[in-house]
């Protein structure tokens, strides 16, 4: 007999139900929208190398997405562990392929999606989601800003897959570290992941789409401007850490047009980042926020 606490049994946990596959097709896709297939599967590895391989190993047409309901080797930047009970939040890639936009545009999917996922979850959640350059999720618990999500794009085949990954239902005693939160402990009036993936796809198809129909310009398809709203990373001190065991610190003024975080330095120089890991200060040389 397979355990009740077992990832397999689908209704380990009566507050977290799985998600209904067919529910979700036939609300997502429809002729002319964007996305093509979805799958949901119980367990995997990482959603982001299984539709990866897909991609690699034969033509996958654009709009697949894949989720699951819990991964046992979810991966972030720098290949950092992504870790959370079944059904606990929502773990989905997605494979885009905008082969009409020029590739060195490429790089603004992670921010788009943030902000598409920002925008879908202010819509279903009712919760406020900040931007953390270049992709993290912020919601604020108890006065703090805490990491809710994160996105991971890779390249794979003739396009990007794109991973999100959405901490929804998590406790207190269930985070895998003091800075994470969860829209539950955000106060988000609603935890039903199925109208959280509903909301976050159909935004992402729509600035997708915006973006795709601009050839990719982020200033003329409006994300630039978007994402510089809802980016809790500019007009505030930061410490960048480099690739090279390099580090810069200074105050993130604007994300320009290639999607990199400027600084303005001490020496008044302004430093453009493209890559890095970003740890935001209470002052030019202050302690973590």
């Amino acid at each position: 007999m397979t355990p009740p606490d077992a990832p397999s049994n689908r209704w380990s946990d009566l507050d977290r139900p799985p998600l209904n596959t067919s529910a979700l097709r036939r609300g997502l896709l429809r002729p002319g929208a964007l996305w093509t297939s979805l799958d949901v599967v119980e367990e995997t590895g990482s959603t982001n190398t299984d539709l990866a391989a897909r991609a690699s190993g034969s033509p996958l047409a654009e709009g697949a997405v894949l989720v699951a309901e819990v991964q046992n080797a979810g991966r972030g930047r720098l290949d950092r562990v992504w870790t959370a009970p079944p059904r606990s939040g929502l773990f989905l890639s997605v494979y885009l392929a905008p082969t009409d936009v020029p590739v060195e545009r490429w790089g603004w999917l992670p921010l788009l999606t943030g902000v598409a996922a920002a925008t879908g979850l202010a819509r279903a959640a009712g919760v406020d989601v900040a931007l953390k350059w270049p992709n993290d999720l912020l919601v604020t618990v108890d006065g703090v800003e805490r990491k809710a999500g994160g996105i991971l794009a890779e390249r794979a085949g003739d396009g990007v897959v794109v991973g999100l990954g959405i901490n929804v239902s998590l406790r207190a005693d269930e985070l895998p570290a003091p800075t994470a939160g969860s829209l539950a402990l955000a106060r988000a009036v609603s935890l039903d992941r199925e109208t959280l993936l509903r909301g976050v796809l159909r935004s992402l198809e729509q600035w997708y789409g915006e973006w795709r129909a601009a050839g990719g310009d982020a200033a003329g398809s409006g994300l630039q401007a978007a994402y510089a709203a809802g980016c809790a990373t500019l007009d505030r001190p930061v410490r960048a850490e480099l690739p090279g065991d390099r580090s810069v610190v200074g105050r993130a003024v604007a994300v320009d047009g290639d999607g990199r975080l400027i600084l303005a330095t001490g020496d008044g120089l302004q430093q453009p980042v493209s890559a890095g890991d970003i740890v935001h200060l209470r002052g030019a040389a202050g302690g973590l926020v």
